[in-house]
């Protein structure tokens, strides 16, 4: 996926996020059912916008997501990923 190597359990900031491809600033991240209460989504908000504040863009998926539609899910990370290719 336009060249991207991912690293896993990646520090940005006081975080460790799921998935990371350094060279193209894109954070993968990988929510479970109890991310949707209401507390824990004001949590991931907050992480997003640090994050972002790194320079790193954000992308969600659930993780039942990923189960039921793992063409999908690299679809969209692949379109990420050959959005804003870095020059080689």
């Amino acid at each position: 996926m336009c060249g991207a190597k991912f690293r896993r359990q990646h520090p940005i900031g006081p975080f460790l996020v799921d998935f990371c491809a350094v060279d193209h600033r894109l954070v993968v991240e990988l929510d479970g059912g109890q991310h949707n209460l209401p507390e824990n989504r004001i949590s991931d908000e907050s992480r997003t916008r640090i994050i972002s504040n790194c320079g790193y863009r954000v992308i969600r998926f659930w993780n039942s997501e990923v189960s039921t539609n793992l063409a999908g899910v690299l679809e969209r990370i692949a379109r990420e990923l050959c959005r804003d290719a870095p020059s080689p």
